[in-house]
Formats: C-alpha cells, sequence, structure tokens
C-alpha cells in the first residue's frame, strides 16, 4: 500500500484551503489532519508516514472545509477555556475571540468563594461550562431560549457533568423579558454573555451565513435588540460589587459602553479589544 509523508499532504490539504479563501488555512490544515489520525496537533510530527485510507479521509474533509463548512462541525468540537464542547447544525460556534471575556471572568472571580455566575445567550454551553470547570465551587446558571441550542446546551452539560466538573443549571428563558431568572435578584457574582449582536445585513462569511443559526447571530437593524433590554435583566441579578461582560459587534465599541454607563447602577464601565484590536467585549461593575 503506497504511503505519503503526512508533511507533505498537509502541505497540499493547506494549499487547497487557502485557494478556497478560508481564512487559516495552515491551522485548518494541521487540525483536520490531527481529527482523522486521532492525535493531538501538536504530535502530528511523530507521525511520518500516512496511508491511503488517512489520505482518503483527510480529502474528504478539506474538500468540506473548502466548501465552507465549519472547521468546528467537521472535528465536532469547540474549545473554550480548558473544556471543549460539542457543536454541530443548530448551535453557534462559539470562537476564539470569546476566550478572551472568559478568562477576564475567571479573573474576577478570583478571591470569591463559592460564586454564583449567569450566562445569558449560552447557546452550546461553552462559557458556562468552561467557568464551571474552573472554578468547582461555582453555581453556574445557564440561559438559552432556542431549542436546538438548548438541546446542544444540555449534552454539553451531561458530558462535563459526567466528566466530573460541577454541574450547571440550565433555563430554557428569553434573556430580553422583565421575569428572567426572578430567583436569583440581586445574588449573582458574575454575568457573561456572548449575545446575538451583528446588525440585520451586514455581510459575513460563509461559515456563518450558511451555518450558525440566524436568531443567535443578527439582532436588529443596529445589533442591539438583545443587549439593550438585557442591561437591566444584569442590574436586578447582580449583587452589589458584582460584575458583568457581554461581547459586541466591533462596531459597538462606544455604544454599548453608553447603554452601561446610562444607568447609575453601574461603574468602571470599560471596554475591552480582541487580539486584532477591535472593540469586542464590554465589563462593568455593580455599584
Amino acid at each position: 500500500m503506497t504511503r505519503q509523508p503526512l508533511r507533505l499532504a498537509v502541505t497540499e490539504a493547506e494549499r487547497a484551503l487557502a485557494a478556497a479563501g478560508v481564512a487559516s488555512p495552515r491551522n485548518d490544515a494541521e487540525l483536520l489532519a490531527a481529527h482523522v489520525l486521532g492525535v493531538p496537533r501538536g504530535k502530528l510530527l511523530t507521525v511520518p508516514l500516512v496511508d491511503a485510507g488517512v489520505l482518503s479521509a483527510l480529502g474528504t474533509l478539506v474538500s468540506r472545509r473548502a466548501a465552507r463548512e465549519p472547521l468546528q462541525h467537521l472535528v465536532g468540537t469547540a474549545p473554550m477555556g480548558a473544556v471543549d464542547v460539542e457543536v454541530g447544525a443548530g448551535v453557534f460556534v462559539p470562537r476564539p475571540e470569546t476566550e478572551l471575556l472568559f478568562a477576564w471572568g475567571a479573573d474576577f472571580l478570583r478571591g470569591t468563594r463559592s460564586p454564583v455566575v449567569v450566562d445569558l445567550c449560552t447557546g452550546s454551553g461553552a462559557l458556562a461550562l468552561a467557568l464551571a470547570n474552573a472554578r468547582p465551587d461555582a453555581a453556574v446558571h445557564a440561559v438559552e431560549q432556542d431549542p436546538a441550542a438548548l438541546s446542544w446546551a444540555r449534552r454539553n452539560a451531561d458530558l462535563r457533568a459526567a466528566a466530573g466538573d460541577t454541574p450547571i443549571r440550565l433555563h430554557a428563558a428569553d434573556v430580553t423579558a422583565p421575569t428572567t431568572l426572578t430567583d436569583l435578584d440581586g445574588q449573582v457574582d458574575l454575568v457573561v454573555c456572548n449575545p446575538p449582536y451583528v446588525p440585520e445585513g451586514t455581510p459575513v462569511p460563509p461559515e456563518v451565513a450558511d451555518h450558525d443559526p440566524h436568531s443567535a447571530v443578527f439582532s436588529g437593524p443596529d445589533g442591539l435588540d438583545v443587549i439593550r433590554p438585557m442591561v437591566g435583566l444584569c442590574a436586578r441579578l447582580l449583587r452589589p460589587g458584582g460584575a458583568l461582560a457581554v461581547e459586541h459587534d466591533d462596531t459597538h465599541g462606544e455604544s454599548v459602553p453608553a447603554l452601561f454607563t446610562a444607568r447609575t447602577l453601574f461603574t468602571d464601565v470599560r471596554a475591552h479589544r480582541d487580539l486584532a484590536g477591535r472593540p469586542r467585549f464590554t465589563t462593568a461593575h455593580r455599584t
């Protein structure tokens, strides 16, 4: 049986992905190869030669990725913090940019014993589960209204609980409704949220347009249809001294901080940039 150097196969995959306009062709080619081989990406160098079966499987995945199917759908998972969550059709794929929000939230909780955390618009459950993993002593609540996304969150929550993480509590609810989580009023240490925030009509990559749920991406003409009413929910949930972190569109670098600044209950409102230098999330503290 003919065998081929893995290095050559990955290079060919990279070229095909680059020709298709994939933003990170080398990264994706290596991750797909690692997935097919069942090894961590860092161990690819330990596999010098691969057989025809591996080449065929890799070629199939590369073709699907070149057609702009999300990488995370192909490998079946997306990372957040120290956990991987399962993703696929019907749920928003967590992005690397959200890792910065997670890190900010985990850092804020340092020194707080048995914190209460709420993840609004949880989707796959990525933020909630990453925080529950980082803080086993935390009581983590996750809110999602879309039934398909909620099923993914339940699946991921069950998998993480089976792995030994502290179970989270899922709530089927609308984060814009005035009665959501009223039993937690004034008790929450940290609210995190990666809501739909892209203004309607904004051009987005095929991975988003064709695979992410529309309602998990777009949020009205200015992208603030969810964030705007959610400000009041955050004010109601947080205890004095508690904090929030909300991801937003890169066009919201002034508008989202202004929404929280306008409420006298919030202080220390700050805008944060992502690794590309674009406005990405806003934090604030409850007075």
